[in-house]
């Protein structure tokens, strides 16, 4: 059973945990709710930005269009140094930067960097 929820975090919310600053940006696609959190030049991006792909789109309430719009205009102007690390480890390269995946991630260059 899934416990009550006691904070409701939106887009652009930034939590103090210690010495840390946790910016939550909302990317919604792989689910509704879909988020990431950028801390300093880390980008924790769960299963909406994995090395070289995407989150499923094919679940209930998912959609590779909005997906891809959160791609557009949430993490492709974040710089291109910043380190990228997925919520699925799925090759020999567990992590990425965002320069490398607006070179490299097909997602990015043949659906939103191509149009």
């Amino acid at each position: 059973p899934s416990e009550p929820v006691d904070i409701k975090l939106k887009d652009g919310d930034v939590l103090d945990v210690g010495t840390l600053n946790i910016t939550v940006i909302h990317t919604p696609g792989h689910t509704p709710g879909s988020v990431c959190y950028l801390v300093s030049g880390d980008l924790f991006t769960g299963d909406t930005l994995f090395v070289g792909a995407v989150g499923r789109t094919d679940l209930t309430g998912a959609s590779l269009d909005t997906l891809l719009d959160s791609l557009e205009k949430k993490l492709l102007p974040l710089p291109p140094e910043t380190i990228v690390w997925p919520g699925h480890d799925y090759g020999e390269t567990p992590t990425s930067t965002m320069g490398r995946e607006m070179e490299e991630n097909p997602y990015i260059t043949d659906f939103i960097l191509d149009e």
